[in-house]
């Protein structure tokens, strides 16, 4: 277990790989003894282990518990570069989970995707109020978003298909139709 009070993911070298659960390390914390807390990673849950005021506490929770994997833009101070990061969010702030720093914008968009398909849980963005939103629209599992149009012309199965059905109208039932029962035959012969 690595050691030290540093966020996880805060440079190349502690650098955590979603495709490598569980993992175990350590995070900075304000509140606990050291300022540090262990934090043991899995994929259906989590268990992060700290002492405050001289007790030890072990908190074992479901991932499905927390709100799910955002993004945190960072304005850096002074000659400092912004950051970008990666956080497992929690409806308390104290349990939200900072997996990647960098200041490549692109591969925080990368492990933002990772987290989240790894770990189960949707993907956020900050939202005007200071709340977390999705920032496409799902139904369950489903990301939902508008058809796109078919477009036929080049594919390269264009010559085996008839173009005909595409200028058809589909057949209407008017509701006044009428309606033959009961009768013999179906074909009229003269």
């Amino acid at each position: 277990m690595r050691s030290g009070g540093c966020p996880a993911g805060s440079s190349r070298d502690t650098r955590l790989d979603p495709f490598a659960l569980p993992l175990a390390f350590a995070a900075s914390d304000a509140v606990a003894d050291g300022r540090v807390r262990h934090i043991e990673l899995f994929r259906e849950r989590l268990v992060i282990r700290r002492s405050v005021a001289g007790m030890h506490m072990a908190l074992n929770m479901p991932v499905s518990a927390y709100a799910g994997v955002a993004i945190r833009l960072d304005a850096g101070e002074g000659g400092e570069l912004p950051t970008v990061a990666v956080v497992l969010e929690h409806k308390d702030p104290g349990l939200a989970l900072t997996l990647f720093v960098s200041t490549e914008a692109d591969e925080a968009f990368a492990e933002w995707q990772s987290w989240s398909r790894v770990l189960g849980v949707p993907q956020l963005v900050a939202d005007d109020d200071g709340g977390w939103r999705e920032p496409f629209a799902r139904l369950g599992g489903v990301r939902v978003a508008r058809p796109r149009p078919r477009r036929r012309r080049h594919s390269s199965l264009k010559r085996r298909r008839p173009s005909m059905a595409l200028r058809r109208k589909g057949g209407k039932l008017m509701p006044n139709a009428p309606v033959y029962q009961g009768e013999r035959e179906i074909i009229a012969r003269n």
